[in-house]
């Protein structure tokens, strides 16, 4: 274990890290929780680092200059470490803590954040609404919720190689030491397959992480996992010997799209270019809270994603033609077309696309579901779908689908053709 104590330079690699959060004694008549703590994470056999937010010899500075300096390292420690223990033993004459209500404002959010305050201390109720966290009530407790949660995270990591990457190659694993920019990516998103594949990529590219800011994430309430995230990066690129700093990376998990195709024509010929603009494509129409246009709904392909990591792509597609449409088409009949991103300057998950033949009846039957305005979706997740018939004609000319929706389409009837 590695303790860093106030205004120390951080370590350059770890595989945890741990800031100590709470109130500071303001008088040597009062003694500091954090020796404690450190003792109780030793005794737990935690082997990351430790920030101590207090100097290592009780010697503190005064001035402007000096506040400063611990602010700055403050923040950046905050900014670092994958958990913020916040042990509040608030006593309003000794140690009433009032930076902490202020980094539990502007950590709230992170995910990082574990709580703990002995049932004597003052005002708290508001820390833990704000923090939406189980409140432990006794620093022992809360030193083992730390070290229960880093151990749950680095279960999932796995180690690779930096030297055996292979651009566009897909993993679900990562290094368990994150070293330079690496350290400002938290472990409850570095661990995640939408970090992973993003990073790896950038790695096998040449390039490297300098730095990092998790500024949003969201989980999923049910499954209690992280759904989308939003990270700040600095990349140095290699081919281009620059960093770039003035861009964010936002990412969800992959989806798995369907397009269910039927062509009026009679089969055993190439289909001429009208053909394939009369060909008929089953769509989905859904009200999503972004879309911008004229009806104020999305109309895209039947397609989503799944809550079970690693769930086969193939399985998902078929599920979600069903659960979207009501239509029940046997996943041996799906094509895979492979798998690339949907808007590359906004977001870097992929679409995992697959496309099936459907036969005069079946496409009679979505037409069916589309006249009688039929509502599928699961409707506990607030999803209400509408099934839709279109050509590829009406989409290109009436510009209710969106760009990645048409090359998929595109992908879908162009091939091999």
């Amino acid at each position: 274990m590695k303790v860093v104590y106030a205004k120390q330079p951080f370590p350059d690699e770890w595989t945890s890290a741990v800031f100590l959060a709470g109130p500071t004694p303001r008088s040597e008549e009062v003694q500091s929780w954090r020796p404690e703590a450190i003792r109780l994470l030793e005794a737990a056999n935690y082997d990351g680092v430790v920030m101590v937010p207090e100097v290592e010899d009780g010697e503190w500075k005064s001035g402007p200059d000096a506040y400063m300096e611990q602010v700055e390292w403050e923040r950046k420690g905050l900014d670092l470490c994958d958990v913020v223990l916040f042990w509040v033993p608030r006593d309003m004459a000794t140690m009433p803590g009032l930076t902490t209500n202020v980094e539990a404002g502007l950590y709230a959010s992170s995910g990082k954040c574990v709580l703990g305050a002995p049932d004597w201390a003052k005002s708290i109720r508001y820390l833990e609404h704000a923090l939406g966290a189980e409140k432990h009530t006794t620093l022992k407790a809360t030193v083992g919720a730390t070290v229960d949660r880093i151990d749950t995270l680095r279960g999932a990591v796995k180690v690779w190689d930096k030297d055996a990457l292979v651009p566009g190659q897909d993993g679900d694993y990562s290094r368990a030491v994150r070293t330079g920019g690496e350290r400002a990516v938290p472990l409850h998103i570095w661990t995640l397959k939408s970090f992973q594949d993003w990073y790896r990529n950038m790695v096998a590219a040449g390039n490297r992480l300098d730095d990092a800011k998790l500024l949003w994430h969201f989980k999923m309430p049910k499954a209690k996992t992280v759904f989308s995230w939003v990270l700040w990066v600095n990349v140095w690129v290699e081919k281009e010997q620059r960093s770039k700093s003035n861009e964010y990376v936002f990412a969800r998990t992959d989806i798995s799209t369907v397009v269910l195709w039927h062509r009026p024509y009679q089969g055993g010929h190439h289909p001429e270019f009208s053909e394939l603009l009369d060909t008929e494509v089953v769509l989905v129409r859904e009200f999503r809270s972004p879309a911008r246009t004229p009806d104020a709904m999305v109309h895209e392909l039947p397609g989503g994603s799944s809550l079970k990591p690693g769930k086969d792509p193939l399985q998902v597609a078929s599920e979600e033609v069903h659960e979207e449409t009501g239509l029940i088409v046997a996943a041996s009949r799906f094509v895979a077309l492979g798998s690339r991103q949907l808007a590359a300057t906004l977001s870097s998950h992929h679409s995992h696309l697959f496309a099936a033949e459907l036969t005069k009846g079946e496409m009679a039957q979505a037409k069916a579901l589309a006249e009688a305005e039929t509502v599928a979706g699961v409707e506990e997740d607030s999803e209400r779908t509408y099934t839709e018939v279109s050509t590829l004609r009406q989409m290109l000319d009436d510009k209710f689908v969106d760009w990645s929706t048409l090359g998929m389409v595109a992908q879908a009837l162009l091939r091999g053709e």
